[in-house]
């Protein structure tokens, strides 16, 4: 068993987070489009446990993120029709509050992902100067 370096895990995580920011942003930005479905990611633990010590990056579809370079392990899936909303006449099921709900999450994730790094940065500086 290796042992856990929190940088690298701290790395894997905001990359996670910024794949989640752009799905999220994809629904908002799709908030008026008829017949879209929501889409969501497969959660940070689901991909920590099936990747190895590399993650690469995927598409959903080559035409949506062009320039973007996903993960393979996330797996980007369509959401759960929100109960409030339902399906809306035009076929789409993105509900906005809840998506800025995500974007809130999303943000104290990765705040609370950086105060870590930077806390534990300073330890080992700390143990080095003495």
């Amino acid at each position: 068993m290796e042992p856990i370096q929190l940088f690298d895990l701290a790395a894997r995580q905001a990359e996670w987070l910024s794949v989640r920011q752009e799905v999220v942003a994809t629904n908002i930005a799709n908030a008026n489009t008829p017949k879209y479905r929501g889409k969501d990611i497969s959660p940070f633990e689901a991909v920590m446990q099936s990747t190895g010590t590399t993650m690469g990056m995927a598409k959903t579809h080559p035409a949506h993120f062009g320039a973007s370079t996903l993960s393979e392990n996330i797996e980007v899936r369509d959401s759960n029709v929100n109960n409030e909303i339902g399906v809306q006449e035009s076929g789409n099921t993105i509900a906005l509050a809840e998506e800025m709900t995500k974007t809130g999450e999303i943000k104290r994730q990765y705040e609370l992902n950086t105060n870590l790094v930077k806390t534990f940065h300073r330890m080992m500086l700390m143990t080095v100067k003495r």
